[in-house]
């Protein structure tokens, strides 16, 4: 066994008859145990909450999302729409109309994005985000707004005291010489509610694509978007590059984490934030160590000198101690990572922690997180020693 390794475990391990000295090390070692619990519950946690905030985009963003470079609208021949169908890798496709229009119930006015979806509206999404009543008819005039929306404006499902009307701007030129003339309004009935999150249930409608061509003057073969479901493990680039042939390059292909880019990037931020907090507090934590090996030093130092005049080098001697806060950190962070585990396998099965009443706060058990806790608890605990072990360069063995 390596000479420095056994003398550093015998002094880690046996009881001294200083009890500062224990006392010291135990709070050294709680410190290290403790400040990686901490790290990796956070990160356990953060985790959980992005999970959350991004379950969201699964159910209601595709995979892929056509758009066009340029115009507004996308020109979708027959011809195209069964080069879609027989590409490789993707599950689905649906057409969609997206404009800024206006939505009236009785004398109440509010601007919303309405989405127009075809027949082939993945059937996943609605089921994910319909919370009360029917979802829409392609050949009927119908909307299914978001509970905020409805709030807003005073009216429910199947509402037929209430007449809901849509308001969008009409195409063409010249001047605008009334209000009637300029708008083309069509009246609705609301079917259902859908519940997504705060700012889009407070801002959007469905409603059929026939209902928004015709609402907002638009061709059969005119559309805003096409949304794409892809076999899952499909190779992204294959994807882009079949879609670029089949519409000649005057598209944008956008992902569902491009979608979401400020949101992704938000997480993100926010993540390395919380990090780098924590890192910081186990740094702190991490003193501990230092003030440890220093006082051990100290109270070694006769023990020092023997092992000097019977030829133990001073790097022997100084490996001694660094090697000792090596395995306080080790073992430390290995009992931090189990306890860190335990609780966050408790929160999974019993909900210790509620955010509401029917909502447990939402944490992920990863093995990356387990990796990074350990990691960065291993780097610091290294400094750390190295830095404390230096201290013996100034202790004079000889008289």
């Amino acid at each position: 066994m390596n000479f420095s390794l056994y003398i550093a475990k015998r002094y880690l391990f046996t009881k001294s008859k200083n009890k500062a000295i224990n006392y010291i090390t135990l709070v050294a070692g709680l410190g290290i145990i403790l400040g990686t619990a901490a790290l990796f519950i956070v990160l356990s946690g953060f985790d959980g909450l992005k999970a959350f905030s991004l379950e969201f985009t699964s159910f209601t963003d595709p995979d892929f999302k056509v758009l066009p470079s340029q115009s507004k609208n996308i020109s979708l021949s027959s011809t195209q729409r069964k080069m879609l169908s027989e590409t490789e890798g993707i599950a689905s496709f649906s057409t969609v109309i997206e404009e800024k229009v206006l939505l009236s119930c009785e004398d109440k006015y509010l601007a919303i994005d309405l989405k127009g979806v075809d027949k082939h509206y993945p059937q996943k999404t609605i089921d994910s985000i319909l919370t009360y009543g029917d979802w829409i008819s392609q050949d009927l005039q119908q909307i299914v707004a978001g509970w905020g929306v409805s709030n807003t404006l005073g009216f429910g499902v199947y509402d037929l005291t209430k007449i809901i009307r849509i308001y969008a701007p009409k195409p063409g030129k010249g001047q605008i010489t009334s209000v009637k003339g300029a708008f083309k309004s069509m009246k609705v009935a609301n079917v259902g509610l859908f519940q997504i999150n705060e700012s889009i249930n407070s801002s959007r409608v469905y409603t059929s694509l026939q209902t928004a061509q015709y609402l907002l003057g638009l061709k059969p073969h005119k559309i805003s978007a096409i949304e794409i479901i892809s076999v899952p493990g499909v190779d992204e680039t294959k994807i882009r590059l079949a879609l670029s042939k089949i519409f000649d390059d005057e598209i944008v292909i956008k992902s569902r984490v491009q979608l979401n880019a400020a949101l992704y990037k938000m997480l993100n931020a926010e993540h390395l934030a919380v990090y780098l907090i924590f890192t910081l507090i186990l740094i702190i934590a991490l003193f501990n160590i230092v003030g440890s090996i220093i006082m051990m030093i100290l109270h070694k130092k006769d023990d020092l000198k023997t092992l000097y005049s019977i030829g133990t080098t001073r790097q022997e001697i100084q490996n001694i101690f660094f090697m000792q806060g090596v395995i306080m950190t080790i073992i430390g962070g290995l009992i931090g990572l189990f306890l860190g585990a335990v609780i966050i396998s408790l929160q999974l099965c019993f909900d210790l922690l509620m955010i509401t009443p029917s909502l447990a706060y939402p944490v992920v058990l990863k093995g990356s997180n387990f990796a990074i806790a350990f990691l960065t608890i291993l780097i610091l605990g290294l400094i750390a020693s190295r830095l404390a072990s230096w201290n013996l360069k100034k202790l004079q063995f000889t008289d």
